[in-house]
């Protein structure tokens, strides 16, 4: 099958997602995702697939399950340092026997267990959500809004298959997408693990370089979302585009199953979070979480939105962090914020970030990321 983001349709469209791989940097830096992308190297979830459990799953409780979660994690790592080292191709993967039961089928089970009381986001909101909804307004189902083949995200990334999940765990008052996240989180169709699966195919054979899962917010959908790599048959990176207020125990899960991670990055301190997002402790859970993927060498864009008046309270905080913490990472410095939702409404409430950044602030950005030798130019538009 030919791969159609080389086609000159998308040359035309985007032609900086076909030069950007002309850049060392960029090749460097997302090596997996582009190995991955082209079908030469595995994703991690179909190595996750053939590493054998020899156990009845259901008889265990989940710190049982978390033993035997760590101790066959042990071999999954081998396997995917040997594809790291280009020992272990795509083609040697799928020869390899299919078991019964997979390293997968283990994160599927603990999974199911956590949302039973559910601890998936740092809310922790503990609800049974097989009878309850939680704090992100879910039970056990999902809905996806929308999906489709997007050529507004980063050039590496572009076309890329993205499926938009509704509602959120945060409640961000310049929300752009507060139809599906606040407004009216179940507008899409109601969709499970074999439905997600039969997306991802589509959107791959329709030419997508990965699987984006965002939204509204795809942390409370964690549990459909591994569920249907198990459905999932066909080759394509995995990416995760989140808020990451996750759990250590959720990113714990999707550490082995995600191939390129696209986190935002937005706030440089609690308290402007708690204001703005209604969120408690972001600035220690994210630059946690962001720690975490750094240190497990996987392929990371960061997304940090300039927020106007807001440069030395976040922005530069922000991107001091990286620069200390996080070397690896490709940094979006977004200047597509615009007063949305309850601002546009209580402007009043809002003053500070009533209106876009101004040109001058988006520079002293610029200006501060190259000064800490950030690369960003690569992935900001």
């Amino acid at each position: 099958m030919p791969l159609l983001w080389e086609s000159k349709y998308w040359s035309v469209v985007r032609p900086d997602a076909i030069y950007v791989w002309e850049s060392d940097k960029v090749k460097r830096k997302l090596h997996w995702y582009y190995m991955v992308m082209n079908n030469e190297l595995p994703a991690k979830f179909m190595i996750a697939k053939k590493v054998a459990v020899d156990v009845n799953l259901k008889d265990l409780s989940e710190e049982e399950l978390w033993d035997l979660h760590d101790s066959v994690r042990k071999y999954f790592l081998k396997l995917l340092d040997k594809a790291r080292n280009g020992k272990l191709k795509l083609k040697d993967v799928k020869e390899m026997e299919s078991p019964k039961l997979s390293f997968l089928d283990v994160k599927i089970e603990i999974v199911k267990r956590i949302v039973r009381k559910c601890e998936l986001c740092e809310w922790r909101c503990r609800v049974n959500r097989e009878h309850q909804k939680g704090v992100c307004r879910l039970n056990l189902d999902s809905y996806v809004t929308t999906y489709f083949l997007h050529l507004g995200e980063e050039a590496p990334l572009v076309p890329s298959g993205t499926i938009f999940y509704g509602s959120c765990n945060f409640r961000c008052v310049f929300c752009q997408n507060y139809d599906i996240s606040q407004v009216n989180p179940y507008s899409g169709v109601k969709v499970g693990p074999e439905e997600l699966a039969s997306i991802q195919e589509y959107l791959r054979f329709e030419g997508a370089r990965n699987i984006n899962h965002v939204g509204g917010e795809p942390t409370p959908n964690l549990h459909n979302i591994i569920a249907s790599l198990k459905y999932l048959n066909i080759n394509v990176p995995q990416l995760w585009n989140s808020n990451m207020y996750l759990s250590v125990k959720a990113l714990k899960l999707l550490l082995d199953l995600i191939d390129i991670w696209l986190p935002d990055f937005k706030y440089g301190n609690n308290k402007c979070a708690l204001r703005l997002s209604a969120i408690r402790n972001y600035y220690d859970v994210i630059s946690r979480n962001m720690k975490i993927i750094c240190a497990n060498r996987d392929p990371i864009i960061i997304r940090h939105l300039v927020l106007p008046n807001h440069l030395e309270c976040c922005t530069k905080p922000i991107l001091s962090w990286i620069a200390s913490n996080c070397r690896n990472a490709l940094v979006n410095i977004m200047d597509q914020y615009r007063p949305e939702f309850w601002v546009v409404k209580y402007p009043h409430r809002y003053r500070d970030i009533a209106r876009r950044p101004k040109i001058d602030e988006m520079m002293e950005a610029y200006s501060y990321a190259e000064k800490l030798g950030i690369d960003y130019k690569e992935v900001s538009r």
